[in-house]
């Protein structure tokens, strides 16, 4: 029956899981490429494992407890930014690196831990979504979802240019704050499914591949929803029949999907360069020079 892998408990759980992950992952991640912060995501990922390990370590949630942790280190890195100078790279590597070292040591310590559960954490297991973590899922990703879409406008035009929205009175700071936070909490909503080594590349490689044939922020943005739960979906889907890891199959699509539509893009740039462009044609996250807060009125 071709619906049969409908009928595992695990997979219905694995398939929701999916869904908000496809639909979280490139909706914050649109502003982290607008920012040049593409690598964000990996960075919370490492973090995000000391508090995988403290879950293990206490025998609560490790769901919870990487979101509480991770929303701390996305906190320092925003402050690392405002105010580091020289210096501020090598304390970023300290705080990745030493959420990674920290997680593995939390996670061997613990009665309950192992490699096993390492493993699927770093990379994604389908088969140990639970209940519990669902509606973790659930409730992180509305969150996500509420901030992305409510504060798009806000957040746009911060993204696009923080010294044009100071000058308008919109709290910068704050904004970009919100913006680290929701990122740790998409990394943490996404780690079950893709896990924390390969959520930076949802995040990143739907919203690059709607860019190839979008022409505005708004088009950007929905496009690279759709193919995130797509590629979510259809990676776990191969997965459960293939019985090959949903993270780096759900990445690999998501890489197929953006060479995909780089091919379809070549003609359609020949067009449009036939045809002539306004400065609207061009204010893709791609020229971010051709645009300016104001381009968001139609988002």
């Amino acid at each position: 029956m071709m619906l049969e892998f409908l009928n595992p408990p695990f997979m219905q759980r694995a398939l929701i899981a999916a869904v908000l992950v496809g639909i979280t992952a490139p909706a914050i991640g649109i502003y982290l490429v607008q920012r040049r912060q593409a690598l964000m995501g990996d960075g919370i990922g490492h973090v995000a494992m000391t508090g995988v390990g403290l879950g293990f370590l206490l025998s609560t949630n490790p769901v919870w407890m990487a979101t509480l942790v991770a929303v701390a280190g996305s906190v320092v890195m925003e402050l690392i930014r405002w105010y580091g100078r020289t210096r501020g790279d090598i304390a970023l590597a300290m705080l990745f690196y030493g959420g990674m070292a920290g997680g593995v040591m939390l996670i061997n310590l613990s009665d309950t831990g192992s490699n096993a559960n390492l493993t699927s954490f770093l990379f994604g297991s389908l088969s140990t979504v639970s209940e519990e973590d669902v509606t973790a899922i659930v409730v992180l990703a509305a969150f996500v979802v509420l901030v992305t879409v409510g504060l798009r406008r806000q957040l746009f035009a911060v993204s696009q240019d923080e010294e044009f929205a100071r000058v308008t009175g919109l709290p910068v700071r704050a904004l970009n704050l919100l913006v680290a936070v929701t990122a740790a909490i998409t990394v943490t909503v996404a780690m079950r499914v893709v896990g924390l080594l390969l959520v930076s590349a949802l995040m990143v490689v739907p919203v690059a591949a709607a860019q190839q044939i979008a022409k505005s922020f708004k088009v950007t943005f929905v496009l690279a929803v759709v193919i995130g739960t797509a590629v979510a979906l259809a990676g776990t889907v191969t997965s459960y029949y293939q019985d090959v890891p949903p993270g780096a199959t759900i990445v690999l699509l998501a890489i197929a999907a953006f060479i995909v539509l780089t091919a379809l893009a070549t003609p359609l740039a020949r067009r449009r360069a036939k045809g002539g462009g306004s400065d609207a044609d061009r204010c893709t996250l791609e020229v971010p020079a051709a645009c300016t807060p104001k381009d968001d009125v139609q988002v």
